[in-house]
Parts: C-alpha cells; sequence; structure tokens
C-alpha cells in the first residue's frame, strides 16, 4: 500500500446557515479513536456557501485541521460541483481514510466521489474500527437484509471511504491542545451544471418528526396486538416530552408513518432515553439504537433479542406496565 496516503478525513455538511449539521460532528469521535491507534490526524473538510460557524464549532470536537470550500459554485448542492471540490482535494491531499454522513447528501455524493477515485464504498455503517494488522479502516455494517453484520475491508485502494448514518455516533467535545489550522481551498467549477434546484417543497408539519435530535424516544413494535393501542404508548410519549417512534414492522403494518421509523431501515437514534415496547429486536432495529444511552425493554416474550442490548428490561403486558408507568411520571411531575 502507497505510503503517501495518511490522516482520516470528516466530511462535515453544513446547512444555509452555515451550521454544521450533527453528523459531521459526531464522526469526529470515532475519527479521533481511529486516528490515535495508526498515529495520524483527523481533518475535517467543510463545503457550502457559508462555513464560518461550522468551523468554529468543529474546533471544539478535535479535528487538527478544518479545510474549506466556498463560493457561489457551492450555493446549492449539486452532485458534479461538490464531486469535483472532493477530488480535487483528495488528489492533492491523499487522505488515508474518508467518513461521510448517511444523509441524501452523503449517499449521493460517496458513490460518485468513490467511483471518480476508483476505490471502494461502505455504505451505511454502524461500527468503525482499525485492523491491527493492516493498519485500515474495518467498516462494519448490516447485510443480507440486515440478518448479520459484515466487516468490510478496503486493502487494496486510497482512501478507503465509508458513509454513517446520523445518530451512531455521539458528539464528543474536545480540549484543544495547539492552534487548529484553518486551510482555505479556492476550487472553482468550470464545467456544465447539468442540474438545479428548481423548488423547494417542505413537509407537512405532521411528517416532521425528529428522531435524530430526540433526547427521548417511546418507540412501539406490532407486539402491542393493534394500532388503537398506540394511543397508550403516545401518553406516555406525552407524559415524558418524548418523540415517538416505531419498528419496521408497525411501519409495514400501516399503523404509522414512515417518518417515525427507527431502524437500519429508518432513522439511526441516539437518545439518552430508548424506550422499546412490544418490539423483538431485529438486527435492524437494535443497529439503529446503538448510541442511544440508555435501553428500556418492555416485551411479554422474556428471550426478546431487544432484551439482550436492554439497560432495563420488563416482561410482562404493556397493557398493564406502561399505563402505571404513565401515572408515575405524571404524578412525579405534579409534585414538583
Amino acid at each position: 500500500m502507497n505510503n503517501e496516503y495518511k490522516n482520516i478525513w470528516v466530511v462535515c455538511e453544513v446547512d444555509q446557515e452555515g451550521k454544521a449539521k450533527n453528523v459531521g460532528v459526531e464522526l469526529l469521535t470515532p475519527a479521533l479513536e481511529m486516528a490515535e491507534t495508526i498515529g495520524e490526524e483527523v481533518v475535517s473538510v467543510v463545503i457550502g456557501p457559508k462555513v464560518d460557524q461550522a468551523v468554529e464549532e468543529l474546533k471544539e470536537h478535535g479535528p487538527s485541521k478544518i479545510i474549506t470550500v466556498s463560493g457561489p459554485d457551492y450555493e446549492e448542492y449539486n452532485t458534479e460541483v461538490y464531486t469535483h471540490a472532493l477530488e480535487s482535494l483528495v488528489k492533492k491531499y491523499k487522505p488515508h481514510a474518508m467518513l461521510i454522513g448517511a444523509t441524501n447528501q452523503g449517499r449521493d455524493l460517496g458513490p460518485r466521489l468513490a467511483a471518480r477515485l476508483k476505490t471502494g464504498l461502505t455504505a451505511d455503517c454502524t461500527e468503525l474500527s482499525i485492523d491491527e494488522e493492516t493498519k485500515g479502516v474495518t467498516w462494519t455494517r448490516p447485510a443480507f437484509g440486515g440478518n448479520l453484520m459484515a466487516n468490510i475491508i478496503c486493502p487494496d485502494h486510497r482512501p478507503e471511504i465509508g458513509t454513517v448514518r446520523p445518530g451512531v455516533f455521539k458528539k464528543t467535545p474536545v480540549e484543544a491542545s495547539q492552534e487548529i489550522e484553518v486551510v482555505q481551498e479556492d476550487i472553482s467549477y468550470q464545467g456544465e451544471v447539468r442540474t438545479r434546484i428548481v423548488e423547494r417543497l417542505e413537509k407537512e408539519q405532521t411528517e416532521l418528526v425528529n428522531l435524530e435530535g430526540a433526547e427521548i424516544i417511546v418507540s412501539f413494535g406490532r407486539g402491542i396486538g393493534e394500532s388503537e393501542n398506540i394511543a397508550i404508548i403516545e401518553d406516555l410519549a406525552h407524559a415524558l416530552g418524548a418523540t415517538l417512534g416505531s419498528s419496521r414492522a408497525a411501519v409495514d403494518a400501516g399503523w404509522i408513518s414512515h417518518a417515525h421509523q427507527v431502524g437500519q431501515s429508518g432513522t439511526t437514534v441516539g437518545p439518552k432515553v430508548y424506550f422499546a415496547i412490544g418490539i423483538s429486536g431485529a438486527i435492524q432495529h437494535l443497529a439503529g439504537i446503538t448510541g442511544a444511552d440508555y435501553v428500556i425493554a418492555i416485551n411479554t416474550d422474556k428471550d426478546a433479542a431487544i432484551f439482550g442490548v436492554a439497560d432495563y428490561g420488563i416482561v410482562g403486558d404493556f397493557k398493564e406496565i406502561v399505563p402505571r408507568l404513565t401515572e408515575s411520571i405524571l404524578a412525579i411531575k405534579a409534585n414538583k
């Protein structure tokens, strides 16, 4: 392997106001751990219309260097324009590995970039580590419909590239030990821009479910029996000030919209507390809640897979347990 490739890059998306999106900050956590293992540095790459605010936020999370690209060409995300910018940076600096958020933008950008650079890409990773023998990244993701976890390596090509879902890792503030270098690169796109945004259509308010940013999530699965029982779960969510989530099975049954779905085929989450009620614990769902601080499971099946990852488990009928839990929480609130 060519030793001129070094350092781990994290591509950070920004919104229209120039703020760093969560996943770009979250990915600095595993990047720092892996870079320390192999004696390399972490570099954040920020591309967008405005980058100053994102740069200041990223400085608090540990990169040794921040590379920025901004200007009129980057007012709106465009596959060709952004791919050209990253391709130019990679050819100049030669990173060892690149982490990209598995967002709509990242899932579009990652494959195009990998094809341009003639390297591999592992999509929707849930774990990242360094292989002791090769010093390359081991990218872990669900495979075969989520029925097993695959460890994927890219031994022959650089940079290694992978996308990681938002919420898999936690943002970790790091005290800067030295002045962080910020490099501004001026990269313009000379080719024809073949696509453009004509109009933005906002989702209906009922579909704006912020699972990624929720501190408490109360989720339910097909184990609650029927859609009429969702009201019991909603009462608990309201009492806790929590966001309502669900399993894929509940969505497939037509009980609730996909916006509420937690898991590998829905939203990967990292709340402080995650309630799994009537959820058996399919591997796709478990992969989506690895970032949760505490998992509380309620299920009638004592052998359900969800209990294997739960911090607290209750075996019993949710229709008896959940209302009592809701009443206790409301009583505590009333006495404060």
